[in-house]
């Protein structure tokens, strides 16, 4: 992020808001221009099927042994100035969330600084001067283009205060919006060496990399333990967030690792990037909130844009083919992302906005790793290669992942191609009513334990507009009769309510709720 931001007054325009109650003005257009001239060196869910027209479109993979035969596809990137599309710039065999706090998520990162999706790597330039729009209808870092790396972290409010609640909301506010814009916190760093700075200074230099920060709440920010009512909020907690999410077979769930009071996702195409969004907002929570859990992420496991090709999980198989996508019409979004009005009468503050559900999922690498690839075919349901479903006897290319899978194909001795158990069997949205989620999650890797085994698996992340119709009873499936189940550990979980975008005129996060 540059040192030159492109207000030059120690406050943002979310700051001269809150101070003199007046519309902030628009991020300016030369943010990018205004950036230093160096750059740091960077060290299948539900969903509808792509139609064949976008099927087609779809980059070949490129093997190692056909990659000479192969021209290489350029990631094609959005239109300026559009919500979630860049700126101008461009089965039971056998930690959610890190517990070791912030010191030990930094270090996780400066493991995967180095990992980008191969879009950006191939387009570091757009990847690095990209931005995204803070304010809109909704928040970014959603339907926006799944962002190669990501650092989420979950407080708990330790104030009793409302005021210094509200607060707190307002200078995250502002702070969000100067680092997404590339800027320094506060602006240019103050003249008096015996103050401690106001940003911390490890994105100094860097670009705006495609930093989003997506802010939610939960129960607690509502309610205490015993129900009793915290901030005067209470009447307003969504059903949702009241009944919670429940449990599901195999759940070896550490409560000290799951949930909390307000969220903060960052996501970007630099895994320092992030570090310093989290870092500095973990800073100006203290004396209010503290921090409960952390998780890095790395190496995209969805792609939520038609221009981004299906990345592989850690199973080595392509994940989140039939993702719902941010160019989907806006009747789908509607119905199975974005919160309606109406949908809960107590909650009308969350029309515009949509749930996060979480889940941090241990993946069983060394006993994976020993399967035959027919049977790791047959627990997924797909071919390994190329991602085409099982029903396709003979795949040879890579478009092929987005046919419409055939249950009821069958070999020349009359058994099913894509067995009953497999993954995409039991949770594809034909075998679900239809039932879609926008999933957005990221492999994670945290060393290894005390028998030399890869502590690594998937941090899965969904936005669902009701996750009681579109999420729980998916899973309530996958947990019971999904094949994958064997492979996984479910360690921990989370649901928080996403609020709708902050709007012009907004000065703190979760406006709505206090209006």
């Amino acid at each position: 992020m540059s040192g030159k931001p492109t207000h030059e007054s120690d406050t943002s325009p979310v700051a001269d808001d809150a101070a003199q109650d007046e519309t902030p003005d628009e991020p300016q257009d030369e943010t990018a221009q205004a950036q230093q001239e160096s750059q740091a060196p960077t060290s299948d869910g539900p969903g509808n099927s792509a139609s064949a027209p976008d099927a087609a479109e779809q980059p070949e993979e490129v093997s190692a042994s056909d990659a000479a035969d192969q021209p290489e596809k350029p990631d094609a990137t959005g239109k300026p100035g559009q919500a979630g599309k860049p700126g101008a710039k461009g089965t039971s065999r056998r930690a959610m969330f890190t517990g070791a706090g912030l010191g030990a998520a930094l270090a996780g990162l400066a493991g995967v600084a180095g990992g980008r999706a191969w879009e950006a790597s191939r387009h570091p330039e757009d990847a690095i001067l990209t931005t995204y729009p803070f304010r809109g209808d909704h928040q970014a870092g959603i339907t926006t283009p799944a962002q190669d790396n990501m650092f989420t972290a979950a407080f708990d409010v330790s104030t009793t205060d409302v005021e210094d609640l509200k607060t707190l909301l307002s200078e995250w506010a502002v702070a969000a919006e100067q680092m997404t814009a590339g800027e320094l916190i506060g602006g240019q760093p103050s003249s008096n060496k015996q103050l401690p700075p106001k940003d911390t200074g490890e994105a100094w230099g860097y670009k705006p990399n495609g930093l989003t920060i997506t802010f939610g709440v939960g129960k607690g920010l509502f309610v205490d333990a015993d129900g009793k009512d915290r901030f005067g909020l209470a009447a307003k907690m969504p059903a949702i967030l009241k009944e919670g999410m429940p449990s599901f077979a195999g759940d070896q769930l550490h409560a000290a690792q799951s949930d909390g009071d307000l969220l903060v996702q960052a996501c970007s195409n630099d895994a320092q990037v992030c570090v310093h969004a989290i870092r500095n907002l973990t800073r100006i929570a203290f004396g209010t909130a503290t921090l409960r859990w952390s998780q890095v992420g790395y190496g995209r496991t969805s792609s939520t844009s038609v221009d981004q090709e299906t990345p592989r999980n850690l199973f080595g198989f392509k994940d989140g083919t039939n993702n719902i996508k941010a160019e989907d019409s806006a009747d789908q979004l509607n119905k199975h992302l974005w919160v309606q009005k109406g949908d809960d009468a107590a909650a009308e503050w969350m029309t515009g906005g949509t749930y996060y559900v979480a889940r941090r999922i241990r993946m069983l690498a060394e006993i994976w790793d020993r399967l035959r690839l027919i049977e790791q075919e047959q627990t997924m349901g797909r071919d390994k290669r190329y991602g085409a479903p099982l029903s396709i006897a003979n795949p040879t290319k890579a478009s092929e992942e987005f046919t419409a899978v055939d249950y009821k194909a069958k070999d020349d001795k009359g058994e099913t191609l894509v067995p009953a158990d497999a993954h995409i069997a039991v949770v594809s949205p034909e075998q679900n009513q239809g039932r879609r989620m926008l999933r957005r999650g990221y492999n994670y890797t945290d060393g290894s334990d005390s028998l030399g085994q890869l502590q690594t698996g998937l941090f899965f992340i969904a936005f669902v507009r009701d996750p009681r119709t579109n999420f729980y009873p998916i899973l309530d499936r996958m947990t019971k009769s999904d094949a994958l189940q064997e492979y996984l550990k479910h360690e921990a979980s989370a649901l928080f309510a996403i609020p709708p975008g902050i709007k012009e005129g907004d000065t703190m996060v979760a406006a709505s709720l206090f209006s």
